[in-house]
């Protein structure tokens, strides 16, 4: 009985080792991918800005069909004209990746402006809050982000959604390959414990 329950044990524990190897590889992917959209930006950009666009279309299509499913020309009328605007405004994204990238950039912009303001006000108003600190330079950073963007406007297009894809794909990437490694140590940590 004993044999049978430290070979589902084994068994358990194998199985989330496999699945750390997984994370692994798909974190290392994450930080090539990453280095790759940091290293070519404006291609990284307008694919970005095309995946959209056929998500988008996607997206109409997808409520069209639940639409007409309702009684398009019912009940299901306002459901049927979003998703045709879904579709177009899918399509203007995808055949004009360059343009959509500007707009883009431009709503980072209001973004990272009102998200700066924000944090900033609410630092202030958090007087003895554990972390206010980190909150207003936070709050600093991301205003001056926004300002950055806006001053190299049109040329910031170029690179500020590419480059931010691909941090943010490098630190996924890192978070993955560290979480995938941690469990991997630790299950070899467990089976050498059980083997003694």
């Amino acid at each position: 009985m004993a044999t049978e329950a430290r070979t589902l044990g084994e068994k358990l524990l194998d199985g989330v080792k496999a699945h750390a190897s997984t994370a692994i590889w798909v974190g290392i992917l994450l930080i090539l991918s990453g280095v790759v959209s940091i290293g070519a930006p404006f291609m990284a950009g307008i694919s970005v800005m095309l995946v959209l666009g056929v998500f988008v279309m996607l997206s109409g299509v997808a409520k069209a069909i639940l639409a007409f499913q309702v009684g398009a020309f019912g009940r299901g009328l306002a459901l049927f004209l979003l998703g045709l605007l879904m579709i177009v405004a899918g399509y203007v994204i995808f055949t004009r990746p360059v343009a959509a990238l500007a707009s883009a950039t431009l709503l980072l912009c209001g973004y990272f402006f009102a998200s700066g303001i924000i944090e900033i006000v609410t630092a202030f108003g958090e007087r003895a809050a554990q972390g206010r600190g980190w909150m207003l330079l936070s709050g600093f950073v991301t205003l001056l982000l926004g300002v950055m963007l806006w001053r190299q406007f049109p040329v910031s297009g170029v690179w500020a959604i590419g480059t931010l894809f691909g941090v943010r794909l490098l630190l996924n990437g890192m978070w993955l390959l560290s979480a995938g490694m941690g469990v991997r140590r630790g299950v070899s940590s467990i089976q050498s414990a059980a083997n003694v």
